[in-house]
């Protein structure tokens, strides 16, 4: 079923509960990307890798997964959203299985993860798209709110199975279960897309991706939202990268233990809980009191997090857990938000180019964030004088340096008359 994007068959807004299985969808298509980080403490010693090393693999799924959200967002403008969601759900579980599979050391992983990576982006701009339009400005919010925390409920169930099964049965177990995700996410989201049109926009007057990038390009309100994305996600993908490792580490003191991989990975799982929490409430109150409100607010907490906990290694575990938190709810809260105004400020016809656009600048930055926290976290620990503390604090104080540009932009752009074309006015 095809249609337009001006088709009464797409207007109005689906029920509650087809959101909800949508999010499902979405939530085991998630399962796969922080399989790798969960295991870290242990692989980090099994594989031998310095600190860089197991950054450049999570740069590599990041760096793949940008690639697959630029490609797929001009999928969707030329072919729909629901075609390009349902196209690579395939390659998407199958990729994930093989990284389960065969991943056995630093090389192995670094091309099988990148390839998981790569194949990833499916399930989440066409993803986004397909809300877009289904949802009227005034309920997107919250729509979008909901299927971004539904990521963060498959990052916690994927590492909640991991801190179990790592005690149990080791990392090729935790891989195998928790990569299985995508593959079930494919399955389900075929049946929930099954009575929804594939939305094929009206052809521009432009021609081409470069015609289509320019559009987007110069449109100062859009691109001042990607910028904002683009140190938006520098933060949080380093974040999400070294979590678990960091629990690990403050848990057990610096030695690489099952009991402290195991307990690192279940309270990331609870912090991503948290942070689901963060993407819904972001979500709705934008649609309350405005969207660059909401993301001002939260990018400034998330960045005064930023730059305090990765100096707390030696504080009480607890007080670190409650910090985490509160980081991760801070650092997803304005996530939804920043997706939600990208579909208000852009045209239908460019939005998926502005998607493309801004998943490589978002990704380009947030697949060299997690190299360069492992580069200072190791010459922190190296440098003459240094210390463990000395190598987080300058780690984590990176993604707050590069987080502290979003708010910037944010403001810069709500000082613009087109910012009231969010939120119903409320900019």
């Amino acid at each position: 079923m095809e249609a337009t994007a001006s088709s009464p068959s797409v207007q109005g807004t689906q029920g509650f509960a087809w959101l909800m299985w949508f999010c499902l969808a979405r939530a085991l298509f998630a399962m796969s990307t922080v399989t790798y980080a969960a295991s870290l403490p242990l692989l980090k010693q099994d594989w031998h890798m310095s600190g860089e090393a197991a950054g450049l693999i999570s740069s590599a799924y990041y760096f793949g997964f940008l690639i697959s959200l630029f490609a797929v967002g001009f999928m969707s403008d030329r072919y729909g959203a629901k075609r390009t969601y349902l196209g690579t759900s395939l390659v998407a579980a199958l990729s994930a299985l093989a990284f389960a599979f065969f991943a056995h050391d630093f090389l192995s992983a670094f091309v099988l993860f990148g390839l998981t990576g790569l194949f990833s982006g499916g399930s989440y701009t066409p993803g986004m798209h397909i809300l877009a339009e289904h949802f009227p400005s005034v309920a997107r919010g919250r729509a979008i709110g909901f299927y971004i925390a539904a990521s963060s409920a498959g990052y916690a169930i994927s590492l909640a199975l991991s801190s179990w099964m790592l005690a149990v049965s080791g990392w090729r177990t935790a891989f195998i279960v928790t990569c299985s995700g995508p593959a079930l996410g494919m399955v389900l989201g075929a049946w929930v897309l099954r009575h929804v049109p594939n939305v094929i926009p009206p052809p521009s007057p432009h021609r081409g991706e470069a015609s289509m990038l320019q559009a987007v390009v110069t449109n100062k309100p859009g691109m001042l939202m990607i910028l904002a994305y683009t140190f938006h996600s520098w933060e949080v993908l380093g974040l999400w990268a070294w979590t678990a490792f960091y629990l690990s580490y403050v848990f057990s003191g610096g030695t690489a233990t099952v009991a402290g991989a195991s307990i690192g990975a279940a309270v990331t799982a609870l912090a991503y809980v948290i942070s689901m929490t963060g993407s819904i409430s972001g979500g709705m109150l934008s649609d309350r009191w405005g969207r660059t409100a909401v993301i001002g607010l939260m990018s400034t907490l998330s960045v005064i997090c930023s730059f305090t906990i990765g100096w707390l290694v030696t504080a009480p575990f607890l007080l670190v857990v409650a910090l985490v938190f509160a980081y991760q709810f801070t650092a997803i809260a304005d996530s939804p938000v920043l997706s939600t105004a990208q579909t208000e400020l852009v045209v239908p016809r460019y939005l998926g180019a502005s998607l493309s656009l801004r998943s490589v600048l978002g990704f380009g930055a947030g697949s060299v964030s997690p190299w360069v926290f492992g580069l200072l976290l190791d010459w922190g620990r190296g440098t003459a004088g240094g210390s463990t503390t000395l190598g987080f604090g300058l780690a984590f104080s990176a993604l707050g340096l590069g987080g502290l540009l979003c708010p910037v932009f944010i403001w810069w752009l709500r000082r613009l008359p087109e910012a009231r074309r969010m939120a119903g006015g409320l900019r």
